[in-house]
């Protein structure tokens, strides 16, 4: 499905967290117009290598903030400095120019923007490897970009 209008592209860019959130949980692109627009700009090369330049920075203030005991400090440095080797797979992914699935990139992106996910919160849901395996399984070039109906 094509999105229909600058609207559809303005408000999926307005609404982009909450889609991202759908687009991560698996619902398809094509399951209206403001996701099929929100797909489509996420998938963009230039919009993966801007989630994977965001991902690079990250792990760079973790390793930076290591060890040191802040009480501001908001982020899993411990935990996101340990996934280093996946975070980088992760942003090759991303920025690799071959297609991938816009899941995957909303799933990399939510990651980094979810105050109650594993980059932020201890005790939550799912483990930073776990969420990083799963983001990485999806942006997988081999996969189909679209799920068999």
């Amino acid at each position: 499905m094509r999105p229909r209008s600058l609207g559809d592209r303005l408000l999926a860019r307005a609404f982009g967290a909450s889609l991202d959130r759908e687009l991560a949980a698996g619902r398809a692109p094509e399951a209206s117009r403001r996701l099929a627009a929100r797909a489509q700009d996420i998938v963009a090369l230039r919009r993966r290598q801007a989630v994977a330049g965001d991902w690079d920075r990250l792990l760079a203030v973790a390793t930076r903030a290591r060890g040191r005991r802040e009480p501001t400090r908001r982020i899993r440095d411990d935990l996101i400095v340990a996934a280093g080797p996946a975070i980088r797979e992760l942003m090759r992914l991303l920025s690799a120019p071959s297609p991938v699935a816009a899941r995957g990139v909303a799933m990399a992106s939510v990651l980094l923007t979810d105050g109650t996910g594993p980059v932020y919160r201890r005790g939550a849901d799912v483990s930073l490897d776990e969420a990083i395996q799963a983001a990485i399984t999806q942006l997988d070039p081999a996969l189909p970009l679209m799920p068999a109906l």
